[in-house]
């Protein structure tokens, strides 16, 4: 679940490779309205970490100062006598180059604090972990939720498509979609074997899925249960669906044997603007006149490389 508060603040670091960083920056500007070279981010918006591939942790702030002696002069606030911890140094910080804190630093840094603070610090099994890090001249202090990299269990699928979107980069669409799940209603109308679907469920987006072939419908269905989920996929074409949505997600059919043509791929288009307020478009070739053609404002994109395959991801309204 997304949602901002005014009282709480947060910090929040990523990883990625340099082919996945335009993905990785739209998923930032959908979560937070703004991206960052420096993988790391504040905001008021509050995300759990284990939502994206990308990141690495939050950090939810309960203090901050000019200087780390600040901070450990408010560390014995902190901490419960009743529960052990620990504290850690997040490496990926804004202090590169000559700034960048070294390790003997690091190290120091997180006992000086840890020693302060209420309760027991336990190094390797604590029940609750800080982490304290540096961040545009201030210092910053918090709670920290380490990501668990869920979408990895999902690699591996009883049915799968050579050409279907990865998990990763299912599951970064699906946030770019629907980046605040609250009271939000989603289709996937060209759901194929469920990737997308799959992603979304497991992180509690209400999202249906539809395919003309009744084949991948069976196959997608046949995935969301594997993993434990619950799903509603139904074979329907596009033009037949009646319900409206808040947001439809579509990877434009392309493979050998389902490749749209241009009249299905406009009409694919013409009726997702009719159901869906809101479109994120998965496609390999360049549409920018098409999408104009049917009516559709592109609002944000960016493009992900696999080896020498690329697709660009166009959020539309």
């Amino acid at each position: 679940m997304t949602n901002i508060s005014r009282e709480s603040a947060f910090i929040y670091t990523f990883a990625y490779n340099d082919a996945e960083r335009s993905l990785c920056h739209l998923e930032m500007r959908s979560f937070f309205g703004a991206d960052t070279e420096t993988k790391i981010i504040k905001s008021h918006v509050k995300i759990n970490p284990s939502r994206s591939p990308f990141m690495k942790g939050r950090v939810e702030i309960l203090a901050d100062g000019d200087t780390v002696e600040e901070i450990i002069a408010k560390a014995p606030a902190f901490g419960s006598e009743e529960e052990t911890n620990k504290v850690i140094f997040l490496k990926i910080n804004d202090r590169q180059g000559i700034d960048k804190v070294e390790n003997n630093e690091r190290l120091q840094i997180e006992r000086a604090i840890g020693s302060e603070m209420q309760g027991e610090f336990d190094l390797h099994n604590p029940n609750q972990l800080y982490a304290i890090v540096p961040f545009k001249g201030r210092w910053y202090f918090g709670m920290y939720t380490k990501s668990e990299p869920i979408w990895f269990k999902h690699m591996k699928k009883p049915r799968e498509y050579s050409t279907a979107l990865s998990t990763r980069v299912a599951r970064s669409v699906a946030n770019i979609a629907v980046p605040n799940p609250e009271g939000i209603i989603a289709i996937d109308p060209c759901c194929g074997i469920g990737t997308v679907l799959v992603e979304a469920l497991s992180m509690g987006i209400d999202i249906v899925g539809r395919d003309i072939n009744p084949l991948v419908c069976d196959g997608s269905r046949e995935n969301i249960a594997y993993f434990g989920l619950t799903g509603d996929v139904k074979k329907s074409a596009i033009e037949e669906i009646v319900e409206s949505y808040d947001v439809a997600i579509i990877d434009l059919p392309y493979n050998l044997y389902t490749h749209a043509t241009w009249d299905e791929q406009f009409t694919i288009l013409k009726h997702a603007r009719r159901i869906a307020k809101k479109v994120v478009i998965v496609t390999i070739e360049s549409m920018d006149e098409r999408l104009e053609e049917v009516g559709f404002q592109v609002i944000d994109r960016c493009v992900t490389m696999k080896q020498q395959f690329s697709r660009e991801i166009v959020v539309c309204k």
